[in-house]
């Protein structure tokens, strides 16, 4: 008879228990992602109180940087740090063919940007993504107002204006009452200057290029009140007359460094178009907040060229551009976001 076949298996080493002998088993990072979740519904949820929105826009912020470690140790520990790699890669280029595509089809260099204020309320909130599409002079939606290099290179030779409208009361021996908050009995104007400006009464700008007309609206609170306040209702830009609409494109611009508003850290800018310029072949765009009761250029700001102008808004999405916001350590809601002016 043949030899019966003696098998022989090898005693497996001390402690090791399978081929993932000795790895630590994986992170569950399902809690975290939970965690993230309340935490995120809660900051939109109390964007209103400065303090919570600082807080939990902080602990979003410190969370999502140390899940994003736990993944990557986990990913590591799963199939080790080149395959790691390899995925991360391949993430990566999928996003940038996702980006370059979305910016041929769209036809700008930022399809996609998020809303930093509440200067457009009621139409766009802070926290909404928004996609855009290329624009230019031919596409935006704006009334159009010719005007001489010469004359309107006068008024702007050193940016935007400080001249606001508002309104005040003389109250004698060389003192004037001015307010953003219109009562009965006040007269109307701009105040033009800072601390130790003048005011200057209604329609009385001279032969400037934009001349503002002043007038008033009603601004309701979140708390149910309701004030007037003097806003910009229309402007006279050469011999032609706008007033505001609406309905005009609302635009993504970026600031420059002399702007009133890059210096207080806003880089760009969503706003609706107001008027469109042409000076003497070169495109301007002046642009208002809808939730602001000025134009851009009377706070200091610098009439837009056109070469500034990202594009305009094609679509909104809500809440998705609160991540943005969070990573980029814009925790607290800016001012204004408790009140909107009504259309006029």
């Amino acid at each position: 008879m043949p030899k019966a076949r003696e098998q022989a298996t090898a005693a497996p080493p001390a402690g090791a228990h399978g081929s993932r002998a000795g790895k630590k088993p994986p992170v569950n990072t399902t809690p975290i992602y939970i965690v993230v979740v309340l935490l995120f519904v809660a900051y939109v949820v109390f964007q209103g109180n400065a303090v919570l929105s600082v807080v939990l826009g902080a602990s979003i912020f410190f969370i999502i940087i140390i899940l994003l470690v736990l993944e990557f140790l986990g990913g590591v520990g799963e199939g080790g740090f080149k395959r790691n790699l390899a995925e991360a890669a391949a993430a990566v280029i999928i996003v940038l063919v996702i980006w370059f595509g979305l910016q041929f089809a769209l036809g700008t260099g930022t399809p996609l940007d998020v809303v930093p204020s509440c200067s457009m309320l009621p139409v766009l909130q802070r926290g909404d993504m928004i996609l855009l599409q290329g624009a230019n002079q031919n596409t935006i939606k704006a009334p159009v107002a010719d005007v001489n290099s010469s004359f309107w290179n006068s008024s702007f030779a050193n940016g935007g204006e400080a001249l606001e409208c508002i309104a005040y009361q003389n109250e004698g021996q060389g003192r004037t009452y001015i307010s953003e908050f219109y009562k009965p009995g006040d007269s109307i104007g701009l105040y033009s200057g800072g601390s130790q400006g003048t005011v200057l009464p209604n329609n009385s700008q001279g032969d400037a290029a934009v001349r503002y007309i002043c007038g008033v609206a009603n601004q309701s609170y979140s708390n149910g009140t309701t004030r007037q306040i003097v806003v910009t209702k229309g402007v006279v830009i050469g011999n032609t007359t706008i007033i505001g609409d609406r309905n005009n494109s609302i635009l993504v611009y970026q600031t420059i460094p002399s702007d009133l508003f890059y210096k207080e850290g806003d880089t760009y800018i969503v706003h609706r178009a107001y008027a469109l310029v042409n000076v003497s072949g070169t495109w301007y765009v002046l642009t208002k907040g809808d939730n602001n009761p000025g134009l851009d250029i009377q706070y200091s700001n610098y009439p837009i060229s056109m070469n500034y102008v990202s594009g305009k808004v094609a679509a909104s999405i809500p809440y998705l551009g609160y991540l943005k916001l969070i990573l980029s350590s814009n925790f607290a809601e800016p001012a204004g976001c408790n009140s909107t002016i009504s259309r006029s």
